[in-house]
């Protein structure tokens, strides 16, 4: 699954890559989580247009949002079939501008998520669907969600699904409504394996309240710890008294002191 990712490029950037009419000044954001508002570039009345959109689907045909699950994902394969996909899938299919996008691998303890972006750098497309609903006082509240597909050689390590990642050449054929569902299930696939990098990157990632350039610099590599000196060997204490004993063999022996009198040997 897609739970969090980063919108580091400019407005300007982004907007010549989507040419949407619009001209939206936004902030980077290093850390995009589910049910905050996120750009979404889709058709109006023919054209490419710029919006935000709360991202988690809710279908139109909820009743109450508050006791329905947040869909921030779609997966792929069912997207056609699964009645809170279907109909978006047919009419309300949409562009979701990003330049990164986290995922955690599992390791026996803690999980470690790593940082996923463009080899070189540089915005992405991921094919989203949107929905609005209407509430019974007449509140509308527009929502989105990611396509995602299995993982590509570059992913499949760290996690076995990833956004589905949409080619600038491809972005008519999704965004149009009168594609039908089947011609746009076309482009749900991984995307090439030499397309993306990917590198481990903070654990402070996991806390939404987190949101800076930091979260997406690569861990630093670890030392290897140096090894300890070899212990030394202890002395065997029979080896140390023989040794005491044939060195006080070998000293000569201290001279009597002169007390006036001779020696009879």
């Amino acid at each position: 699954m897609c739970g969090r990712y980063a919108i580091t490029s400019s407005p300007e950037a982004i907007r010549a890559l989507f040419r949407y009419g619009e001209v939206p000044n936004f902030p980077p954001r290093f850390n995009v989580a589910p049910t905050q508002p996120v750009p979404v570039v889709r058709l109006a009345d023919g054209a490419r247009s710029f919006a935000l959109l709360r991202w988690g689907l809710i279908p139109a045909w909820v009743k109450d949002p508050r006791t329905f699950s947040l869909l921030i994902n779609a997966r792929g394969e069912s997207v056609a079939d699964k009645p809170a996909f279907r109909n978006a899938m047919k009419r309300r299919r949409c562009l979701l501008p990003a330049d990164g996008f986290f995922e955690w691998q599992a390791t026996g303890g803690p999980k470690q998520p790593f940082y996923i972006a463009r080899r070189g750098g540089g915005p992405l497309a991921f094919a989203g669907l949107w929905e609005a609903w209407m509430g019974p006082n007449g509140e509308e509240l527009e929502t989105v969600c990611i396509v995602t597909t299995r993982a590509n050689r570059t992913l499949a390590p760290i996690h076995d699904r990833m956004p589905v990642i949409v080619a600038p050449e491809a972005f008519d054929l999704w965004l149009d409504p009168g594609v039908d569902a089947p011609t746009a299930a076309a482009l749900i696939a991984p995307a090439p394996d030499g397309l993306l990098e990917a590198w481990p990157v903070s654990t402070a990632v996991n806390r939404t309240a987190n949101d800076s350039p930091d979260l997406l610099a690569p861990l630093p590599d670890r030392p290897e710890p140096e090894a300890a000196p070899p212990p030394r060997p202890k002395p065997d204490a029979r080896r140390t008294t023989a040794g005491s004993a044939a060195a006080a063999r070998r000293r000569p022996a201290k001279p009597e002191p002169d007390r006036g009198q001779g020696s009879l040997f």
